[in-house]
């Protein structure tokens, strides 16, 4: 059996970055090399042989930016060591190992632009992971679709282990191979997915469903049928690029039929309720304060999470924040700009002498979340609302401050605009929703009000 063992570099020199060594060995073949992958070496676990990415307790830009470094290093490792064991089970095979076949591996790694993309020097097609690795190489995508896309890629080796696992054969995801009944089968395997962990984990050891946690082999969460079918809009999107780059003929998705995506009735705050919240007494919690704060001024602008966070004093522009939405930029980028309230302007004056590089002292999202749910209750603004299980698509009734999380702001600022002029594209001017989006065919769902007023006009 072939086994890779990688070593951190103990080359002595003042860079505190340290490269990544590989050494593969079978029978009488041992050969080493270079990766160029570097780390700081304190980030190295030797004995489990991997990056060791931390979960900081307080977050901040450099420490965000390592942590997404890292992340990023533990992948291509990940990558690289999977391509030179799909290489070493062609070549054996074949040729035999030369005795710099490592280094050639490695190489053709990171250069597979020397190489016809859609065959290889010996004539074979090129691999299913390989021609995903080109495909997010050339589309230059935002780090949240990348780090999505990465999510489809582990799943989609996850399921090529298990189905040679579970069939007892050797199986391969090709390009050229997949069909409707693959693509059946492998939504099958993300709905299930949770419940292999225990008895295939040997497979969470090599591809992991969750990669930023100290728990890098963390269990599968459960999935409802819209993050998988996200997660095929992602697969066909790869296809698509195949398709145009002559790569393959296949449409696996011709003849399957997906189940539509189902949303409930958005649920939002009222403005009387969010002032509730800016005008609650958190002075025995002033971490809790800040955070409310900052939940407000999100409600007040109506922005994404991901966008609020990247902020800084130069998206304040002559009296209103503009951005371009993370969401758009890979397609056709507008530019929002939403003119401040007098609230929004006093929470930002409350928070002038604030150093940091960011707009307003943020937390980490997760935290954030979780302080916000404290803030609803602390605030008294607990009522019921019916909502959706994401899962098992049916309807629940659960207390708003145990499901209210940051995108509740962006939907009070939608909801309410919405309420007062009924033009969807008027606020999607201020939302960054793009023209014509089906987000608020939802929101005309959302209010008795609205509806009294419309069977009024009958009278």
């Amino acid at each position: 059996m072939a086994t890779i063992y990688l070593s951190l570099s103990t080359k002595s020199d003042t860079n505190p970055q340290k490269e990544i060594r590989i050494r593969f060995k079978h029978g009488k073949i041992d050969q080493q090399a270079k990766t160029n992958i570097f780390i700081p070496a304190e980030h190295w676990d030797s004995k489990a042989q991997q990056i060791i990415i931390p979960n900081f307790r307080l977050m901040n830009d450099e420490r965000k930016e390592l942590k997404q470094y890292l992340a990023s290093q533990a992948e291509k490792l990940n990558s690289l060591t999977t391509s030179i064991q799909t290489a070493f089970s062609e070549t054996i095979e074949q040729n035999g190992i030369q005795p710099e076949w490592l280094k050639d591996c490695i190489d053709r790694y990171y250069q597979r632009g020397k190489y016809d993309p859609a065959e290889s020097e010996s004539g074979q097609k090129q691999s299913f992971f390989d021609a995903f690795d080109e495909f997010l190489e050339k589309r230059k995508l935002s780090e949240v679709r990348e780090k999505n896309f990465m999510v489809l890629k582990r799943a989609l080796q996850r399921y090529e282990l298990f189905v040679s696992a579970y069939e007892n054969r050797e199986f391969k995801l090709e390009l050229d191979n997949i069909t409707s009944e693959t693509i059946e089968d492998f939504e099958s395997f993300l709905r299930n997915e949770y419940t292999l962990y225990d008895e295939y984990r040997e497979i969470y050891n090599k591809f992991p469903a969750i990669v930023n946690t100290k728990r890098k082999t963390s269990k599968p969460r459960q999935r409802g049928m819209n993050t998988i079918n996200a997660m095929f809009n992602k697969l066909r999107a790869f296809f698509n690029w195949c398709l145009d780059n002559e790569k393959t003929t296949n449409r696996p998705f011709r003849n399957y039929e997906s189940t539509p995506d189902l949303y409930g009735t958005p649920f939002y705050i009222t403005i009387e309720e969010r002032n509730i919240i800016y005008n609650t007494d958190l002075s025995q919690r002033p971490d809790l304060a800040v955070q409310r704060d900052i939940f407000v001024f999100q409600c007040l602008i109506g922005c994404r999470v991901s966008d609020l966070y990247k902020f800084s004093r130069a998206n304040i522009i002559n009296g209103a924040v503009e951005y371009i939405p993370r969401k758009t930029k890979d397609g056709h980028p507008i530019t929002v700009r939403v003119p401040l309230n007098s609230i929004a302007k006093e929470i930002l004056n409350k928070y002038a002498g604030f150093e940091g590089k960011t707009l307003l002292p943020y937390i980490s999202e997760q935290k954030y979340n979780d302080a916000i749910k404290v803030i609803f209750r602390l605030s008294g603004i607990t009522r019921i609302v019916t909502v959706l299980n994401p899962t098992t698509r049916e309807e629940e009734k659960r207390p708003i401050n145990e499901i209210a999380s940051s995108h509740l702001a962006r939907r009070c600022f939608v909801g309410n605009l919405y309420k007062k002029v009924k033009d969807p594209n008027l606020v999607g001017t201020l939302s960054g929703h793009q023209e014509g989006s089906k987000a608020f065919a939802r929101y005309r769902e959302i209010d008795e009000d609205m509806k009294k007023e419309l069977v009024e006009m009958l009278e």
